[in-house]
């Protein structure tokens, strides 16, 4: 039996925010992209076409010696915020 290959994918929970902050993400979860690791939070909210989830994503962080990043192979492939 083959391992499951989840890169590129990834999933929502729902949090217990009782007692929690306002702020306190209500679902929360893991994401795969590239073989890269980050946490995901979600938000339920209002809109002007009825409700939808708000995210924020950040790195999970990397153990000593880890890298977070695969290394590229060129520089071409590397984006570069202005």
């Amino acid at each position: 039996m083959s391992e499951y290959d989840n890169t590129n994918s990834g999933a929502l929970f729902k949090n217990d925010t009782e007692g929690k902050p306002k702020n306190f993400p209500p679902y929360g979860g893991s994401l795969n992209v590239d073989g890269v690791e980050y946490w995901v939070s979600a938000w339920v909210k209002d809109g002007k076409k009825g409700k939808f989830f708000s995210l924020a994503v950040k790195p999970k962080e990397a153990k000593a010696g880890e890298q977070r990043r695969p290394p590229t192979d060129s520089v071409e492939d590397e984006i570069i915020p202005f």
